[in-house]
């Protein structure tokens, strides 16, 4: 079972953040706490994959889930592990009785009064990028719909990283623009400098410019900034 008002009322608020918030650790630490209520949860987190595949923690809504998620990122095993790996959600009724599957997990579990867990892939195209965990305080038979339900807000969860890597790689785009566009404003100006001084044209200032720059293993943007700054005579 879960909280169907509470779960349109989450998914209606995500659609009118999404487009316009970028602070990723908080939404997903709202999805987290959102997923908790809606399914009636003990607790949840997420944890994400690094260049090299291991899962490391992100966040968790409250102490124990994120003891189990640390336990997770320290052993590489777990729930959240085994659905990274296989792109398979992975139920688990009782995770107390997985101690030959899962020794440091389960006893981790066990001392934090926390059974029923499952993991959620978060999935972008045919690339596993991370898995949204759900912890329950008593055994449970995870239902489809409720499985369901933790997969359409693990995709929120996934949408809000692909939105915030796409604005950083816009930021990191438009500061590189910025500055190729400073660059050339200099260089313009140091060009001009050069060309009045030296009585030559202004492409043979920027030749000067530029074999200044190699003989000295200096940026071109150095050397233009000297000139207009200091008057560096080149």
């Amino acid at each position: 079972m879960y909280d169907r008002p509470l779960f349109i009322q989450t998914l209606s608020r995500f659609a009118v953040v999404l487009p316009a918030n970028y602070d990723l650790e908080a939404a997903l630490s709202e999805l987290a706490e959102s997923v908790t209520q809606v399914l009636g949860l003990s607790g949840s987190g997420v944890t994400m994959a690094d260049d090299a595949g291991r899962l490391c923690f992100v966040t968790a809504v409250n102490q124990s889930s994120g003891e189990l998620e640390r336990n997770q990122e320290q052993h590489q095993a777990g729930p959240c592990r085994d659905a990274y790996d296989t792109g398979e959600v992975v139920r688990v009724t009782d995770v107390r009785l997985e101690s030959t599957r899962w020794p440091e997990f389960s006893a981790a579990a066990t001392s934090l009064k926390v059974a029923g867990v499952a993991g959620i892939p978060m999935r972008l195209a045919d690339k596993i990028i991370g898995a949204l965990n759900l912890y329950a305080p008593l055994p449970r038979e995870w239902s489809d719909e409720a499985i369901a339900v933790a997969g359409v807000l693990a995709d929120v969860a996934t949408s809000y990283v692909v939105n915030a890597s796409k604005l950083r790689q816009q930021e990191q785009l438009s500061e590189q623009l910025q500055q190729a566009l400073k660059s050339r404003i200099v260089i313009e100006q140091a060009k001009g400098i050069v060309s009045q001084k030296n009585a030559v044209t202004i492409d043979q200032a920027y030749d000067v410019m530029r074999s200044h720059a190699r003989n000295n293993n200096a940026s071109l943007r150095t050397v233009a900034e000297a000139i207009v700054a200091v008057g560096l005579r080149v």
